[in-house]
Protein backbone atom coordinates (compact mmCIF):
# COMPACT_ATOMS: atom_id res chain seq x y z
CA UNK A 1 0.00 0.00 0.00
CA UNK A 2 1.23 3.42 -0.66
CA UNK A 3 0.66 6.19 1.54
CA UNK A 4 0.11 9.94 1.02
CA UNK A 5 0.72 11.96 3.94
CA UNK A 6 -0.13 15.44 4.16
CA UNK A 7 0.54 18.50 6.55
CA UNK A 8 -1.42 21.13 4.79
CA UNK A 9 -0.77 24.82 5.30
CA UNK A 10 -1.24 28.05 3.06
CA UNK A 11 2.32 29.22 3.63
CA UNK A 12 3.88 25.57 3.70
CA UNK A 13 2.44 22.39 2.94
CA UNK A 14 4.51 19.24 3.98
CA UNK A 15 4.00 15.83 1.54
CA UNK A 16 5.86 12.21 2.38
CA UNK A 17 5.37 9.16 0.85
CA UNK A 18 5.65 5.74 2.22
CA UNK A 19 5.43 1.93 0.86
CA UNK A 20 3.61 -0.15 3.92
CA UNK A 21 4.58 -3.80 3.14
CA UNK A 22 5.05 -6.75 5.23
CA UNK A 23 4.59 -4.51 8.33
CA UNK A 24 7.20 -1.75 7.09
CA UNK A 25 7.10 1.50 6.63
CA UNK A 26 9.61 2.45 3.49
CA UNK A 27 10.28 5.99 2.59
CA UNK A 28 9.56 7.00 -0.98
CA UNK A 29 9.63 10.76 -1.29
CA UNK A 30 9.28 13.90 1.04
CA UNK A 31 9.23 17.73 0.38
CA UNK A 32 8.02 20.79 1.46
CA UNK A 33 6.15 23.08 -1.17
CA UNK A 34 6.84 26.94 -0.56
CA UNK A 35 3.86 28.37 -1.59
CA UNK A 36 5.30 31.64 -0.34
CA UNK A 37 8.15 33.30 -1.12
CA UNK A 38 11.19 35.03 1.06
CA UNK A 39 10.72 38.45 0.30
CA UNK A 40 7.40 41.12 0.07
CA UNK A 41 7.72 41.20 -3.54
CA UNK A 42 7.08 37.39 -3.70
CA UNK A 43 3.56 38.07 -2.10
CA UNK A 44 1.42 35.36 -3.31
CA UNK A 45 -2.68 35.84 -3.02
CA UNK A 46 -4.25 33.43 -0.62
CA UNK A 47 -6.44 31.43 -3.82
CA UNK A 48 -2.96 31.40 -5.81
CA UNK A 49 -1.40 29.57 -2.70
CA UNK A 50 -4.11 27.27 -2.89
CA UNK A 51 -4.12 26.79 -6.28
CA UNK A 52 -0.26 25.88 -6.08
CA UNK A 53 -1.16 22.97 -3.48
CA UNK A 54 -3.76 21.59 -6.28
CA UNK A 55 -1.32 21.56 -9.09
CA UNK A 56 1.54 20.63 -6.77
CA UNK A 57 -0.60 17.67 -5.11
CA UNK A 58 -1.83 16.69 -8.95
CA UNK A 59 1.69 16.25 -9.88
CA UNK A 60 2.41 13.75 -6.89
CA UNK A 61 -0.31 12.12 -7.37
CA UNK A 62 0.33 11.54 -11.14
CA UNK A 63 3.99 10.36 -10.25
CA UNK A 64 3.70 8.50 -7.15
CA UNK A 65 0.02 6.95 -7.49
CA UNK A 66 -0.68 6.82 -4.21
CA UNK A 67 -3.50 4.34 -2.59
CA UNK A 68 -4.51 6.66 0.08
CA UNK A 69 -4.12 10.13 1.44
CA UNK A 70 -3.88 10.90 4.92
CA UNK A 71 -4.18 14.55 6.53
CA UNK A 72 -4.70 15.62 10.05
CA UNK A 73 -8.12 16.72 11.44
CA UNK A 74 -8.35 20.75 11.62
CA UNK A 75 -6.73 21.22 15.40
CA UNK A 76 -8.80 24.72 16.93
CA UNK A 77 -5.89 26.13 19.33
CA UNK A 78 -5.73 29.71 20.03
CA UNK A 79 -5.52 31.54 16.03
CA UNK A 80 -9.20 30.75 14.80
CA UNK A 81 -8.21 32.47 11.72
CA UNK A 82 -5.35 29.65 11.20
CA UNK A 83 -7.51 27.13 12.11
CA UNK A 84 -9.89 28.20 8.95
CA UNK A 85 -7.29 29.00 6.37
CA UNK A 86 -5.91 24.93 7.28
CA UNK A 87 -8.72 23.71 6.51
CA UNK A 88 -9.19 25.96 2.88
CA UNK A 89 -5.81 24.10 2.23
CA UNK A 90 -7.03 20.88 3.59
CA UNK A 91 -9.91 20.87 1.19
CA UNK A 92 -7.76 22.12 -1.78
CA UNK A 93 -6.27 18.65 -0.70
CA UNK A 94 -8.90 16.28 -0.40
CA UNK A 95 -10.11 17.79 -3.61
CA UNK A 96 -6.63 16.95 -5.88
CA UNK A 97 -7.49 12.81 -4.01
CA UNK A 98 -10.95 12.71 -4.95
CA UNK A 99 -9.86 14.07 -8.87
CA UNK A 100 -8.09 10.11 -8.52
CA UNK A 101 -10.14 8.85 -6.96
CA UNK A 102 -7.98 8.55 -3.82
CA UNK A 103 -9.39 7.61 -0.62
CA UNK A 104 -8.75 10.38 2.32
CA UNK A 105 -8.11 8.90 6.03
CA UNK A 106 -8.30 11.43 8.66
CA UNK A 107 -6.16 11.54 12.33
CA UNK A 108 -5.80 13.94 15.34
CA UNK A 109 -2.65 15.63 16.48
CA UNK A 110 -2.88 13.20 19.17
CA UNK A 111 -3.46 10.39 17.49
CA UNK A 112 -0.20 11.35 14.84
CA UNK A 113 2.19 12.48 17.76
CA UNK A 114 0.92 8.96 19.74
CA UNK A 115 1.66 6.74 16.93
CA UNK A 116 5.28 8.10 16.08
CA UNK A 117 6.20 9.11 19.40
CA UNK A 118 4.37 7.56 21.92
CA UNK A 119 3.06 10.37 23.18
CA UNK A 120 0.18 12.73 22.32
CA UNK A 121 1.70 15.77 22.97
CA UNK A 122 5.09 15.40 21.53
CA UNK A 123 7.07 18.89 20.21
CA UNK A 124 7.99 19.31 16.13
CA UNK A 125 11.65 18.33 17.18
CA UNK A 126 10.53 14.87 18.58
CA UNK A 127 8.60 14.09 15.77
CA UNK A 128 11.47 14.82 13.27
CA UNK A 129 13.71 12.99 15.20
CA UNK A 130 11.02 10.13 15.95
CA UNK A 131 10.22 10.02 11.91
CA UNK A 132 14.03 9.76 11.28
CA UNK A 133 15.08 6.85 13.25
CA UNK A 134 11.61 4.87 12.08
CA UNK A 135 12.41 5.23 8.89
CA UNK A 136 16.05 5.33 9.05
CA UNK A 137 16.35 8.70 7.32
CA UNK A 138 19.95 10.38 7.35
CA UNK A 139 18.70 13.28 8.62
CA UNK A 140 15.84 14.63 10.05
CA UNK A 141 13.21 16.05 7.23
CA UNK A 142 12.46 19.53 7.11
CA UNK A 143 9.31 19.84 10.14
CA UNK A 144 6.41 20.20 7.72
CA UNK A 145 7.85 17.18 5.69
CA UNK A 146 8.37 15.40 8.89
CA UNK A 147 4.68 15.58 10.30
CA UNK A 148 3.61 14.50 6.57
CA UNK A 149 5.43 11.36 6.90
CA UNK A 150 4.43 11.18 10.63
CA UNK A 151 0.86 11.21 9.25
CA UNK A 152 1.35 8.56 6.56
CA UNK A 153 3.02 6.63 9.29
CA UNK A 154 -0.31 6.89 11.54
CA UNK A 155 -2.39 5.72 8.80
CA UNK A 156 0.21 2.65 7.95
CA UNK A 157 -0.15 1.67 11.85
CA UNK A 158 -3.88 2.37 11.98
CA UNK A 159 -4.27 0.12 8.71
CA UNK A 160 -1.90 -2.48 10.05
CA UNK A 161 -4.23 -2.66 13.61
CA UNK A 162 -7.22 -3.10 11.23
CA UNK A 163 -6.00 -5.85 9.13
CA UNK A 164 -5.05 -7.34 12.44
CA UNK A 165 -8.33 -7.22 14.00
CA UNK A 166 -10.08 -8.38 11.48
CA UNK A 167 -8.05 -10.86 9.85
CA UNK A 168 -8.22 -9.16 6.63
CA UNK A 169 -4.72 -8.84 4.66
CA UNK A 170 -3.93 -6.69 1.77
Amino acid sequence: MRVLGVDPGTWRTGVGILDFEKGACNPVHYEVLWLQGKSKKDYQELSKRLRKIHDSLTEVFKIYKPDVMALEDVFYGQDFKAAVRIGEARAVAILAATEFDVRVSEYSPTQVKSAVCGNGRASKIQIQYMVRHLLKLRENPPADAADALAVAICHCHSSKYVQLSTGNSR
